[in-house]
């Protein structure tokens, strides 16, 4: 199994011939890994873990950004969200190109070499951004950032690897739960810690990942085996040939598209919510701080708590099918209430929509078989890095649009009410893919 000591070997074998060059299968494989991995409790722990510190990595300096930016660029704020803006789009364009190719590599070579080693990389970055003097820097650091949060791809497909039918949703349900919960905790501490200063956040994301990868070094083991491993191939790990290849297994074409309009719909809340809530009922940070934790909290109650439950009962597409109408149902709802203490007793409901998602990638993730699953969530991964430059240009010039002094029509809801339609056309989509899929 690879290990650390022989990650030197990792890029003169990219050039060599793989031991297992065998195509893949395009039958969909359910079976679990030959031999399971030891220790599944810790490895499990470590990938939440993983998922979490991501999330926090994220959340912590976001809060200090705007100040930092301006330390080392200098100008007014509105110049220091242009920057950002920038900064946040070269991060979602570097996950959106790098999570197939790490994907790929783990397909390869394990998932527990990329991981570690992605995160050992990870650290690093943070201390750069601790002690970066520019705006050149901070840009250096955003693109090493999202390549590193692009082992994303590899934490999901690990637990692909180790799990089958609703188990592995309700995994996937703990994953998506646990990067709630890092950005709820993430923005906390990093305004706390940035009343230390704005180099402080950096610091702390350096030391928590630093800690991880010692963690993992010492606890995880491989979970894809030897017979389960193919050739890697640049052709196939550039996102375009990452997305033919996965595109042309089962039946996951459509099922793709369905999911690029779908996390386009979930990104409306990270996108619009803080402007909709300040415009719309008058809130300052404080409230809008409190009521996205309590969004976090209750997406991480539904993805914790549940999701088995809905699984048990209804199925993996039901699931998904009853997430999209909790989607529509709180979108309508923000379309049309404009009482800000009673859309406070409704954000559960909006949470309850992410009920859907995990099982939906599980549907996909029975598609392929066990040697491509790193691939798939490479690709999976990918679109949802490019929902991240999308929607907020969607979400964003519509909100603008109807709420600016010389709107012909005054609706700041209107982000949400394209969110429905979109959801809807998940929904339709879906269905069609549901329906080709029946004996």
């Amino acid at each position: 199994m690879p290990t650390l000591c022989s990650l030197p070997d990792w890029f003169a074998a990219l050039t060599l011939p793989a031991p297992d060059a065998s195509p893949i299968l395009l039958a969909p494989s359910n079976s679990a890994p030959t031999a399971p991995p030891p220790r599944s409790g810790l490895a499990g722990m470590f990938i939440l873990v993983t998922v979490l510190i991501d999330a926090m990595g994220i959340g912590l300096i976001m809060p200090v950004m705007p100040q930092l930016i301006r330390e080392v660029q200098g100008g007014d704020l509105a110049t220091a969200a242009l920057w950002g803006a920038g900064l946040t789009a070269i991060f979602a364009v570097m996950q959106f190109i790098f999570s197939p190719i790490l994907g790929n590599l783990s397909d390869r070579f394990g998932r527990r070499p990329v991981l570690l080693v992605s995160l050992a990389v990870m650290a690093l970055d943070y201390v750069l951004m601790a002690v970066a003097g520019s705006i050149f820097v901070l840009f250096v650091g955003r693109i090493i950032g999202g390549i590193t949060s692009a082992n994303h791809a590899t934490a999901v497909a690990y637990i692909a690897d180790t799990t089958t039918g609703k188990d592995r949703a309700a995994r996937f349900g703990l994953i998506q739960a646990a990067f709630g919960v890092g950005f709820v905790i993430g923005p906390l501490m990093g305004g706390l810690l940035g009343e230390m200063g704005t180099r402080a956040p950096f610091i702390a994301a350096a030391a928590l990942t630093t800690l991880n990868l010692a963690f993992g070094a010492l606890i995880l083991p491989e979970s894809l085996t030897a017979p389960n491993r193919r050739a890697f191939s640049w052709k196939r790990a550039n996102p375009l040939g990452a997305f033919r290849a996965v595109a042309n297994m089962g039946a996951l074409r459509p099922l793709l598209w369905m999911l690029f309009v779908y996390q386009i719909v979930g990104q409306v809340y990270p996108v619009i919510w803080s402007y909709f809530a300040a415009e719309r009922f008058g809130w300052d940070t404080g409230g809008i701080g409190l009521s996205l934790a309590v969004f976090g909290m209750s997406m991480a109650f539904v993805q914790i708590v549940l999701i088995r439950p809905a699984l048990r009962i209804w199925g993996e597409a039901r699931t998904v099918r009853y997430g999209i109408l909790a989607d529509v149902l709180g979108f309508s709802m923000l379309c049309l209430v404009t009482n800000g203490a009673l859309v406070m007793y409704f954000v559960p409901l909006g949470a309850l929509g992410s009920i859907g998602m995990p099982a939906l990638k599980s549907i996909m993730s029975a598609q392929v078989p066990a040697n491509a699953q790193g691939e798939l969530q490479g690709v999976l991964a990918a679109i949802g890095a490019l929902s991240m430059v999308i929607s907020p240009v969607v979400f964003g010039a519509s909100f603008a649009a109807f709420t600016h002094a010389r709107a012909p029509l005054y609706f700041p809801g209107a982000p949400f009410a394209i969110a429905i339609v979109l959801a809807l056309v998940a929904a339709a989509l879906f269905s069609a893919t549901s329906k080709r899929a029946r004996p």
